[in-house]
């Protein structure tokens, strides 16, 4: 679901909805939390830009373009996490990486979750308790590494811990609009990690692309392994599962997947984490 009307400057940008205080880790000159201010989701939604029409060539509206900004309607009603490096500077100056978040109450206020517009959620919109809608991933160039990725993913943790999400999930990507150059890893996903049916989620009928259009034995499980992109990847070693079908998403220059994790596996592996991280402080 794509949502274009804002009526008004603070609309557009998103104002936070939330105490940033929900989500707060030091970790040397990396800090991760929620956005605390308009000019701090500004600045979130131009490293969108620059990654997504820049580098990855996704193609603007007139006023994305005018603004060099990523925005939409659903970006007032979310909540914005940020990575930021210390070494270049305090709040909008040191953001290095940014997911956006959407549970059902922050849906519920403009129609629907995002991923609807590609997908049949109703496995997610139906799932007892908290869900949580990942999106609009991304990491500053330069800062593409596993430190930035497991800050967000730290503060990914304490997020849904705090609203006890049972169930995280959003459209991931693989470059380009040809889905023939992804049979490798389509084909792998589907095989190996395709969802149960009690949370498969099947792309639209208009937008479904076959993702299994080689067999299993028709390819090296490795090399298509290799093909798959870092964060879906990291989806996947949390437990990750994807959805029926992928989507291509001419706006982005992508074919997207959809992508459903338990939140049972992550926030244990990172709460614990962070909190072995306090208790040596405290000695």
């Amino acid at each position: 679901m794509r949502i274009d009307r804002v009526d008004s400057e603070a609309e557009l940008l998103g104002t936070p909805t939330s105490s940033a205080e929900i989500v707060k880790v030091v970790a040397g000159d990396f800090e991760v939390r929620l956005a605390e201010s308009v000019a701090e989701v500004d600045a979130a939604q131009a490293l969108r830009y620059r990654v997504f029409y820049e580098e990855m060539k996704a193609r603007p509206s007139a006023e994305v373009a005018a603004r060099r900004r990523d925005f939409d309607g659903f970006d007032p009603v979310c909540e914005h996490l940020l990575v930021l490096d210390r070494r270049r500077g305090e709040g909008p100056g040191g953001i290095v990486g940014t997911y956006r978040l959407i549970r059902r109450p922050a849906a519920a206020k403009v129609g629907g979750f995002y991923s609807a517009a590609e997908y049949d959620i109703a496995p997610m919109i139906h799932y007892p308790g908290e869900v949580l809608e990942l999106g609009r991933s991304c990491i500053e160039r330069d800062a593409r590494n596993t430190a930035t990725m497991q800050m967000l993913w730290r503060g990914i943790a304490l997020y849904a811990f705090h609203y006890n999400v049972q169930v995280m999930f959003g459209c991931a990507s693989l470059p380009g609009t040809d889905p023939a150059q992804h049979a490798l890893p389509l084909s792998y996903l589907y095989h190996n990690h395709l969802a149960p049916p009690e949370i498969r989620v099947r792309a639209l009928e208009s937008r479904y692309v076959k993702m299994d259009t080689l067999a299993p034995d028709d390819y090296d499980a490795r090399k298509a392994m290799a093909r798959v992109p870092p964060l879906i990847k990291g989806y996947l070693r949390l437990g990750g599962f994807v959805g029926d079908g992928a989507v291509i998403d001419a706006e982005f220059n992508t074919t997207d997947v959809f992508i459903a994790v338990k939140t049972e596996l992550v926030t244990e592996k990172y709460i614990r984490h962070y909190e072995r991280g306090i208790r040596e402080q405290d000695d």
